[in-house]
């Protein structure tokens, strides 16, 4: 009686004493890996046809098999599967159940297949599903931030480096600014799936199957887009999770830039945009707070995105070839990496849709001194070299300062103590808006530049469906 629960594993055969319930529990993954449980039933499902067409099991038995196995995701999908004390992962769980429901028959279903394929097939067949979710999140958030751009291609507010003013640029280029990295971001989860779409299964435990199953068929039938043509290669790669996961952290960096600039924005000392109450809190102490958490919150998943990418690579780093068990740690990072990545991408959709704009503020935080710029560009005009004419503006800039007042409040002869090229249409200089319309060079803040930015990203978002 103390032997069952050991002989009830599927690797019960060579034991004969009894597991040690605190290594039972370490070993057993069912409580996050149940999530894959339709993978699981389809590569099942998929097996049983490739099983039958090779004469293993007669066309009667993979009928059985697989209206066993559609009964079996039935009742995951119906939130009844009852899961069993020695259910050591969703593989094991599945196959338990479904000998329940038809029998012995059950047994030939592992015929030619180990846990090391099937689970290798079940991820890759999970994140597949979910970087399609994925890629309509992100998807969804760049149309947004193409479209507000669009719509607020009039405000101006300054430009930083260094988080001082810089030159004035418009408030949609900074916008796209952000799409730009999101664009190059979904085209490097396009670039990925092919990586992903890979077939382990028919590897078996690392030599390769032993019943001539038809591999080319198990793709088709399943959708992937290749085949892994090395057995200790197919069950032993991860890969493709760690480049999710680094996929995923740098998306991520993405996310928690665009917010770290709302964030500072939001200040009182900005006041260029308002978060809306949809994604704001308050403060347990002082009534006036209106606090962006669901930025901070983004700006802080990135952190933990990262930490999931780097735990797995020094778990990874170390094995010796094909499957080792190290590799079920594989799982828990991707599972957060996903739910948090998705959850982020509609989060940070509806900070961007339901963001209040003020403009008023940030023309008000435009100076003349931001159009220093544009003074020394006025010289170089003139025909004198850029080096000498930066440091004319330069010394512009400090009479102002020690004026007391802005460039623009200086007069012709002010200026003209600086350099005799100098004329009466200085003054023509010290506009915000003719300042971001001569950038116009393919890049710049012209809003005929902005504009094709814009048209650049809904080509891209027109190509991904």
């Amino acid at each position: 009686m103390s032997d069952q629960p050991t002989k009830a594993k599927l690797w019960g055969g060579r034991f004969t004493g009894k597991t040690d319930p605190l290594m039972h529990e370490f070993n057993q993954s069912l409580k996050y890996d149940k999530r894959m449980h339709s993978a699981d039933i389809r590569g099942s499902i998929a097996y049983a046809k490739a099983l039958s067409r090779v004469g293993i099991l007669t066309e009667g038995e993979r009928e059985k098999l697989t209206d066993g196995l559609k009964a079996v995701g039935k009742e995951w999908e119906d939130g009844v599967f009852e899961v069993k004390e020695d259910d050591e992962d969703i593989h094991t769980a599945n196959e338990r159940r479904l000998t329940e429901l038809i029998g012995s028959l059950g047994g030939k279903l592992h015929t030619g297949r180990s846990r090391n394929d099937q689970v290798a097939t079940d991820m890759r067949l999970w994140l597949l599903d979910e970087v399609d979710d994925i890629e309509q999140g992100l998807s969804a958030l760049l149309r947004v931030m193409v479209e507000r751009a669009d719509q607020e291609k009039d405000y101006l507010l300054p430009g930083y480096t260094h988080l001082q003013r810089g030159q004035p640029i418009r408030w949609s280029h900074l916008l796209l600014s952000h799409a730009l990295s999101f664009r190059y971001d979904l085209e490097r989860l396009q670039q990925l799936i092919p990586r992903i779409s890979v077939l382990p299964l028919g590897c078996g435990a690392l030599a390769g199957n032993p019943f001539a199953v038809d591999r080319e068929f198990l793709a088709k039938e399943l959708g992937f887009k290749s085949i892994a043509e090395n057995s200790l290669w197919g069950v032993g790669d991860r890969d493709f999770i760690v480049e999710f996961l680094q996929w995923a952290s740098l998306t991520m960096v993405h996310v928690s830039r665009m917010a770290e600039d709302l964030i500072i924005y939001s200040t009182a000392e900005f006041g260029f945009v308002t978060l809306s109450d949809a994604y704001s809190t308050g403060s347990s102490i002082m009534p006036q707070k209106k606090n962006p958490d669901s930025l901070e919150l983004l700006r802080g998943k990135s952190g933990r995105i990262f930490g999931n990418m780097a735990g797995f690579l020094m778990t990874y780093k170390g094995l010796p070839s094909t499957y080792n068990k190290d590799l079920q740690e594989d799982k828990e990072p991707l599972f957060d990496a996903v739910d948090n990545v998705s959850a982020s991408l509609k989060i940070a959709e509806g900070v961007i849709a339901t963001l209040n704009v003020h403009p008023e503020k940030m023309l008000q935080a435009l100076t003349m001194d931001v159009l220093a710029t544009d003074l020394a560009d006025y010289l170089v005009r003139k025909g004198i070299p850029f080096r000498e004419t930066h440091h004319i503006s330069g010394r512009a800039v400090a009479l102002a300062e020690t004026r007391k007042c802005q460039l623009n409040d200086l007069t012709l002869e002010d200026y003209k103590t600086l350099s005799d090229k100098f004329s009466e249409d200085i003054h023509q200089v010290f506009n915000f808006e003719a300042s971001v319309e001569r950038r116009e060079s393919i890049g710049g803040t012209s809003k005929k530049m902005v504009e094709r930015q814009i048209q650049v990203l809904r080509n891209v978002l027109a190509n991904s469906k």
